[in-house]
């Protein structure tokens, strides 16, 4: 099957996705009341979709083909599978917001001896996962139900009183952390990817899915680069989504990113990924206001800043 196939599927797909939360022919197969929000479950013929109930609006947060189960319905978990580039032997991964448990999946079946780390804050989401997803955990894969910043704040304090033994940190951090509006303010500031960093391995990589518009975008971007210094931004021009991908030590140069995307591709192409043609898509330019103000703990407004035009 030729990459033009897999833009076919993608396109059909993202037709039916941005109809199923309106669609009258959406069915709800599942509602659930959790601690955070309205969790239901919808399908629009072979789509089976994991979706928040907001302000009377529905936000699809994962999406599966039935008749498919390994393609990529969302072009935002493609996007995150590119990450890979930047470090292609992960052995130990972090993912943050576990969905209908997509990205571990794919990550598991791809290294069968990586150790996976996911944590979901809600629990209702991780059975949701469980009995309409079919997620089930690789045997190296544990799922936590806690907040991801407690997570990640209690993970950094261990390492730094040195009571997790022999702990190199994580080579693959996956940021997919969604409220059903956007991403919660506590996890987008300095000092949550302070303690981000300092989890991850030397050669750690981290990839965050982010939107694309609004002023919130330069001061997200300006936060990133406060604590990591040079990161590159993702984006598709089908989705408003970007991927930001970062990391603790310099970034691969794009002859070492060409060559690994020509190895990774035959591997992914069974999820309809091929990273080559994202190469020319991942830019490292700074494309943000300077004076943009660091988003931290005491200033973090998303709620006014998300919806402004950039």
């Amino acid at each position: 099957m030729t990459r033009w196939y897999w833009l076919g599927i993608t396109l059909a797909a993202l037709m039916i996705l941005t109809s199923v939360s309106r669609s009258a022919d959406a069915k709800i197969v599942h509602r659930e009341r959790s601690l955070y929000s309205t969790v239901l479950v919808n399908k629009t013929d072979n789509i089976l979709c994991l979706a928040f109930s907001i302000k009377r609006d529905q936000r699809n947060q994962s999406c599966i083909d039935t008749r498919a189960p390994r393609d990529m319905v969302f072009s935002y978990t493609r996007m995150m599978m590119a990450t890979l580039l930047f470090n292609p032997e992960p052995r130990r991964v972090l993912v943050i917001g576990l969905g209908g448990g997509t990205l571990p999946s794919a990550i598991a079946e791809l290294y069968p001896d990586v150790i996976i780390d996911a944590v979901e804050i809600d629990s209702a989401v991780v059975e949701v996962a469980r009995n309409f997803f079919n997620y089930r955990p690789h045997p190296g894969t544990s799922v936590t139900v806690a907040d991801g910043r407690l997570f990640v704040k209690r993970r950094a304090s261990l390492r730094a009183r040195q009571e997790v033994q022999k702990d190199p940190g994580y080579d693959l951090v996956l940021l997919d952390a969604f409220n059903g509006d956007y991403i919660p303010e506590h996890m987008m500031t300095r000092e949550f990817l302070t303690e981000l960093r300092s989890i991850m391995s030397d050669d750690g990589i981290l990839a965050a899915n982010t939107f694309a518009l609004s002023d919130l975008y330069h001061h997200e971007s300006a936060t990133y680069a406060s604590v990591f210094g040079q990161f590159h931004n993702f984006r598709l021009p089908e989705t408003g989504n970007r991927v930001i991908i970062t990391g603790k030590d310099d970034l691969p140069n794009p002859v070492a990113l060409a060559d690994r995307a020509a190895e990774l591709d035959t591997r992914l192409s069974r999820y309809g990924i091929f990273l080559t043609d994202y190469l020319e898509l991942i830019e490292g330019e700074q494309d943000w206001k300077t004076d943009a103000r660091v988003l931290t703990d005491q200033y973090s407004p998303a709620n006014l800043l998300q919806g402004a035009p950039r």
